[in-house]
């Protein structure tokens, strides 16, 4: 039987080789509306990795539905430029997509020099803490044209269809959604009257660029907002899209506001194919499922199981563009695959930056960070197997050097393994392998359990030697540290320590943080325990809960700033803290450790003392550079580059991207 994943299918009068979608995504890459040579750059290198369909944006109908770093499509100026991105992503083997998107009460005044953003109804945004003005029903109309006046510049520019972003809270499902819709008028109070203002916009755009040209929508499966549209409201809105011409569906889940994962490490791969088989079989369309969709195993298996006909790959594709290419011709186990870090895409976009990509260096900078080969080959040695290791000596091979890896372990992958040792964060470990996989594949010589010293170095006689030996977690100058039952967060997440039942840890940055998280699973149900319980109705649904959430230890966090995680990218601290709040971790902050004693640690907060009882005392006070050669080399005369948290602290993206610069620049 053919693979589902490279099946041909239709939308509309539209044929695709296959069954993967790369879905709009903001990447911050416009510049003043404008399509930039780093936009197309980007999306070319995606269509060439064998993606069938690609959708850009989301994209402005107006003046009021984005910001200049959207790509515009409100104006006849930017047809050019959205052409240029077309024909190269159809010119490298992809058809074309456009999503149009209206922020509504999303948008931030900021970016309307001081407008106030529109909405159904003034109800203020949780995400932008701003109230926006209601719109009036002329308004409502104009804003109906535009989105047909911007789709008909999408089809003159040469795409091969238009999206409409109908969800996630933006101003289409704000009208939809009774939270954000207050209206008394023929656009509020019933579902038929919320749903009208969505429903008239794909009439105008049928109406504008004619019958047969491809319309898709994105919608949610699931908004995960109180006292917003049900479950059965968004099925109803699906089937009357459907009604009106629509071709296909897009389905993803959650707005901006709401407190349920979506796109973090900790949501399982797949999860919300539920809610596309939901959209499936309520309506006659191509449904396409999307999030946390990051393997070829995952994506196959939906589509076989009738969840969905297609699947939405945007982080798996800025990951490794070529996930489709080597999914067909049997190489899956070369993909680099996304690790819903969030590191580099969306807490790119909190700190108003163009999205990067932990895994991919190369993401953003296809044609800047291009690796030239080198005229002259160098014998190059990379000491520490680590991420910063493995990703130098990738793309120091790339370069042309005859390069070996030297790691004083049996494995390798260094403190991703420790960062994938937590509850919901088994990703990092993935990343480990799979950078393990790449330096097999390229046929990188490897000495592991091989320690490395200078009369190493003097053997190899390398031409070049790269030092990414990592770091070592520190200590605290207090009295007691030195007890056996203290011990060091990194031991704990490596299983090289126990603890007891009443467990301190001192330090809550990101590793305290995670050490906490996975302390506090000890005991819980596992997901499949959970899912017996739940079937065979052997215990109240809120027993199991707590079970599953509550564990065998009492944990407490020392921290002595104002808050915890202050280390931790946006994208996920809320989540993990989330997640601290629901197992009752106790958090002490604005207080210091000041002595251990067998029994319990005495700790200060505001000038008074208090002692806490303790089993286990852990600490995740931090860590310094481990870099015992750099001296040694540096006198030897070689050429040594350092890099990862040998050079200084950072986090993994710090270490990969490095890594990269440092191999590809030898």
């Amino acid at each position: 039987m053919s693979d589902p994943l490279f099946q041909k299918i239709q939308i509309g009068q539209l044929t695709l080789k296959n069954r993967i979608y790369m879905p709009a995504m903001h990447l911050n890459m416009a510049e003043d509306f404008k399509v930039t040579d780093r936009l197309i750059n980007f999306y070319a290198e995606r269509a060439r990795g064998g993606a069938a369909m690609i959708s850009v944006g989301y994209a402005t109908i107006d003046n009021m539905s984005g910001n200049s770093m959207n790509i515009g499509a409100h104006s006849d100026d930017h047809i050019p430029g959205l052409k240029k991105l077309s024909d190269a992503i159809k010119s490298n083997g992809a058809l074309s997509v456009v999503q149009l998107n209206h922020a509504g009460r999303y948008n931030f005044s900021f970016f309307l020099d001081g407008k106030t953003p529109v909405a159904p109804s003034a109800i203020a945004s949780r995400l932008t803490r701003e109230t926006p003005r209601e719109l009036t029903v002329d308004e409502i109309k104009q804003i109906i044209n535009a989105f047909a006046s911007a789709a008909n510049r999408v089809k003159e520019a040469g795409y091969d269809a238009v999206e409409i972003l109908s969800g996630t809270g933006y101003l289409i499902s704000q009208f939809l959604s009774p939270l954000t819709n207050h209206r008394e008028d023929e656009y509020g109070g019933s579902l038929n009257a919320r749903m009208q203002f969505g429903i008239e916009i794909m009439q105008a755009i049928k109406e504008k660029t004619g019958e047969d040209y491809p319309l898709i929508v994105r919608m949610n499966g699931n908004e995960f907002m109180k006292e917003g549209s049900s479950t059965q409201d968004l099925i109803k809105y699906a089937s009357a899209l459907t009604s009106v011409g629509v071709d296909a569906l897009c389905i993803n889940v959650g707005w901006h506001e709401a407190r349920v994962p979506q796109i973090v490490s900790e949501v399982p791969r797949g999860i919300y194919g539920y809610l596309s088989r939901r959209i499936k079989e309520a309506t006659n369309v191509p449904v396409i499922a999307s999030h946390r969709i990051n393997d070829p195993a995952i994506a196959r298996e939906m589509i076989a199981d009738s969840l969905c006909d297609m699947v939405a790959l945007g982080r798996s594709l800025i990951a490794d563009p070529y996930f489709p290419q080597k999914a067909e011709s049997h190489r899956e186990k070369e993909i680099v695959h996304c690790i819903a870090c969030a590191q580099g895409c969306f807490d790119n976009l909190f700190k108003l930056k163009s999205v990067e990509c932990l895994c991919n260096p190369m993401a953003g900078y296809e044609k800047e960070r291009a690796i030239q080969k080198t005229s002259t080959s160098k014998k190059v040695m990379i000491i520490g197997g680590g991420a910063a290791g493995m990703s130098a000596a990738i793309a120091a091979h790339d370069r042309g050097h005859n390069v070996t890896l030297f790691e004083s372990s049996g494995n390798l992958g260094g403190q991703l393994l420790l960062a994938g040792a937590p509850p919901g964060r088994e990703e990092f470990c993935v990343l480990a392998h799979d950078l393990a996989n790449q330096v097999t594949v390229r046929k990188i010589s490897v000495a592991l359990n091989k320690p490395v010293d200078m009369s190493t170095i003097q053997s190899f006689a390398p031409d070049e030697v790269v030092l990414a030996t990592g770091a070592y977690p520190i200590s605290l100058p207090i009295p007691g540290v030195d007890q056996a039952h203290v011990v060091q967060a990194w031991d704990v997440l490596a299983g090289h320590a126990h603890t007891g039942k009443n467990v301190v840890i001192i330090g809550g940055g990101a590793v305290g943080v995670e050490t906490s998280l996975l302390l506090s699973e000890k005991g819980t149900l596992s997901g499949n325990a959970v899912k017996f319980l739940l079937l065979n109705q052997a215990e109240p649904v809120q027993d199991i809960i707590h079970m599953a959430s509550r564990g065998t230890k009492k944990i407490t966090i020392i921290e002595m700033l104002d808050k915890i995680g202050k280390d931790i990218g946006k994208s996920t601290r809320w989540g993990m803290l989330q997640d601290i709040g629901r197992r009752n971790i106790d958090i002490k902050v604005n207080t210091r450790a000041v002595a251990i004693d067998e029994t319990s640690i005495r700790v200060s907060s505001d000038e008074t003392e208090m002692d806490i009882p303790v089993d286990t005392v852990v600490l995740a006070v931090g860590a310094k550079p481990n870099c015992p050669l750099k001296n040694e080399i540096a006198s030897a005369g070689i050429p040594c580059h350092i890099v990862g948290d040998a050079s200084s602290i950072g986090k993994a993206f710090d270490a990969v991207h490095q890594g990269f610069s440092v191999g590809r620049e030898i």
